[in-house]
């Protein structure tokens, strides 16, 4: 494995970060999402035929790394690019991928995710949400928690149950949900940070047509773990970017505030060493992402990391300031505390990297 970038590759760098020092935006929305995509840098790894680029995943471990680096703002169809985009073209009709994929790449329409819930959160085959088929439509009743963007979301990957007495993984079915139909309902979720970044989701006889279904009836649980695997699968780029800039900022504040202390540069000189680690893991999860196509478990190895380093770094930092909130790392920290929860909680992932990774027996 070579970890230096190849000449195309150092020279698709240096654009990049051309670009993003004229470009940066003073906020968020649609309209850098849309500067993104028109610039190329939106679903390089996608097919041409779904307006992707066709690009190598290396390119796309490159934008998340940059972007990272510089703080950039995400593009606003993380959802759509990362988990709905990928699902639907694996497991869509023609009719889908027509209506769909081109405005998730453009942020024309924005996605949600529908999977966990109130007594199914890191065990997704707990859902309860049910789907009756009638007719030429599907009527869904339940509760999803947790859904990143669901306030200003279009649409919503929805797992369901469509055969009351399964259990497990058996009898879910798949949907896509428009979020705008009528008994749908947004509920904000106001977390530490005082922000409301997550979302509870109700679903009151909700109507859905026949030709939102993804994949099979009953077919669901395979969907859906398509989804997760592309949920993880370049995450660590991301994850490993914005970690370099907290590492970063720390060795500035030690500077600052303890620079004669030995045990404090001690424990910054560690998650810098720790930081590299996670480097060299995510260029290995990128060499088999290049090999197969297909994202392996490898990405839950880097989201524990980085999750539980976040929270360390982060709190060694608030001692540096001797409990002071400077406005930053105050809320690094509290944000910090969900890190082990979201995108899978650190004993799942746990689990999931000894059975996938070491190929140890099945916890049960």
């Amino acid at each position: 494995m070579d970890l230096r970038d190849s000449p195309d590759e150092a020279a698709f760098r240096t654009e990049l970060r051309d670009w993003l020092a004229a470009n940066l935006p003073a906020e968020p929305g649609r309209e850098w999402s849309r500067k993104l995509y028109d610039a190329g840098y939106v679903g390089l790894t996608w097919p041409q035929e779904y307006g992707g680029q066709g690009a190598p995943y290396s390119n796309q471990a490159i934008v998340l790394e940059e972007m990272a680096r510089v703080q950039a703002p995400q593009h606003l169809g993380v959802i759509g690019l990362g988990m709905a985009g990928p699902t639907i073209m694996a497991h869509g009709t023609d009719e889908q991928k027509s209506r769909y994929l081109a405005n998730i790449l453009s942020a024309e329409e924005i996605w949600c995710q529908g999977f966990s819930e109130p007594g199914a959160g890191s065990d997704l085959a707990g859902v309860r949400t049910r789907i009756e088929a009638r007719d030429d439509m599907f009527v869904v009743n339940g509760q999803k928690v947790w859904s990143s963007f669901a306030h200003i979301a279009d649409f919503c990957i929805l797992l369901g149950r469509s055969d009351p007495d399964s259990e497990k993984h058996s009898g879910l079915t798949y949907l896509i949900v428009d979020m705008k139909a009528p008994g749908v309902e947004v509920r904000p979720l106001r977390q530490i940070t005082g922000e409301a970044e997550f979302n509870e989701i109700f679903l009151s006889d909700v109507e859905v047509p026949r030709e939102n279904l993804l994949g099979e009836i009953g077919g669901g649980w395979q969907v859906a773990m398509t989804t997760l695997l592309h949920e993880r699968g370049t995450l660590g780029f991301a994850l490993g970017g914005a970690l370099e800039a907290q590492v970063g900022r720390l060795v500035e504040l030690t500077k600052e505030r303890r620079r004669d202390d030995p045990l404090i540069r001690d424990r910054v000189a560690t998650e810098w060493i720790e930081l590299q680690a996670l480097k060299f893991t995510n260029y290995r999860s990128l060499t088999k992402l290049m090999q197969t196509g297909i994202p392996g478990p490898e990405g839950s190895v880097s989201k524990l990391h980085w999750s539980e380093q976040n929270q360390r770094l982060t709190k060694l930092a608030m001692e540096m300031l001797d409990g002071e909130d400077d406005g930053y790392w105050g809320y690094q920290q509290l944000r910090s505390r969900g890190n082990t929860i979201e995108a899978g909680t650190s004993e799942v992932l746990r689990n999931i990297i000894a059975e996938r990774v070491l190929g140890l027996p099945r916890s049960r």
